[in-house]
Formats: C-alpha cells, structure tokens, sequence
C-alpha cells in the first residue's frame, strides 16, 4: 500500500485488497468444526463402547445366575457381588481400551504416513500423553459406569431365585 501511495500515478489503477484476516477467521471456524465433528464421533464411539460392556456383562449375568446364587447362599454380600461385577467391567474397560489406544496410534502413523507419501505434505501424527491420559479414563469411565447397571441386577438377585434358575 506504500508503495502504491508513494506514485500517484497508481491511484485509479491500482486496487489494493487484503484477505489474510479474513481466510484466518475462516481457517479458524473450519478447524474448530473439524474439531467438533471429531468429539462427537468420539462421544459415539464411548456410548457404543458403553453399550457394548453394559451387554456383555448382562449376558454374563444371565450365565452366571447360578453362580451368583450360589456366592450369595454360602454368604457373599451384595456389594461382594456388585464389586465382582465392576471389576470385570473395569478389567473389559481397560482392555478394550489398550486395544483401542493401539490401534487408533498404528492407523494414525500409518496414514500419515501415506498421505506422506501420496502427496510429498509434511504431515505427521501427533500425540501427547495428556490426550492418551484423558482418552483412557474416560473409556475406563464409561465402561466402569456402562457396567454399574448389570452389577447393581447382579447384586440384587435372590438366592433362591438365583439358585432356581438353570
């Protein structure tokens, strides 16, 4: 613009325009976009990872109500049972969730790394121990609550209703 300002001959033939805030704001709200887009799939992802624990435990459950008949007949307490229950939800929890980690950082590394490759952009996968923290308490989280309810039903079967049961 200054130098355009310096000729005055340039006036009516020189239109100067600037866009850089502009298309910063846009690269903004699209990154933020992107960035919701990718919670909520992984929101969707920890309710149908929830779901997944909460039916398996509840078939476990139906298999296992003899089991928890007898526990309960020879003296097992409800929240003997309940604690049963939530640690095998933990135990899938933390499971799926090393599985998960694995798996999320091999395809991260791995499509960077041919996107690399197809189109020569530095691109590389990032990945704090802060993001793997936070990720796997809350897929612990969620499946720990995810299997509170089958441990609850679990803990609150009779004895003998239990033992009834074939």
């Amino acid at each position: 613009e200054r130098f355009a300002a310096a000729r005055p001959s340039w006036n009516d033939k020189v239109n100067i325009a600037s866009y850089g805030r502009e298309r910063l704001d846009q690269a903004s709200r699209g990154i933020l976009i992107f960035k919701m887009l990718m919670g909520a799939f992984t929101a969707i992802s920890l309710v149908v990872g929830g779901i997944g624990i909460m039916n398996v435990l509840l078939a476990s459950i139906l298999e296992r109500t003899r089991e928890i008949g007898i526990r309960k007949a020879v003296g097992a307490r409800r929240r003997d049972v309940l604690r049963q229950f939530l640690v095998e939800a933990m135990t899938i929890s933390v499971a799926g969730t090393a599985a998960g980690v694995a798996l999320g950082l091999a395809t991260a590394f791995a499509a960077t790394a041919i996107i690399r490759a197809r189109t020569e952009a530095a691109l590389y996968a990032a990945v704090t121990w802060q993001t793997l923290a936070v990720t796997g308490v809350a897929a612990v989280a969620v499946g720990v609550a995810a299997g509170l309810y089958p441990a609850i039903r679990a803990s609150r079967l009779s004895p003998v209703e239990a033992l009834r049961t074939d």
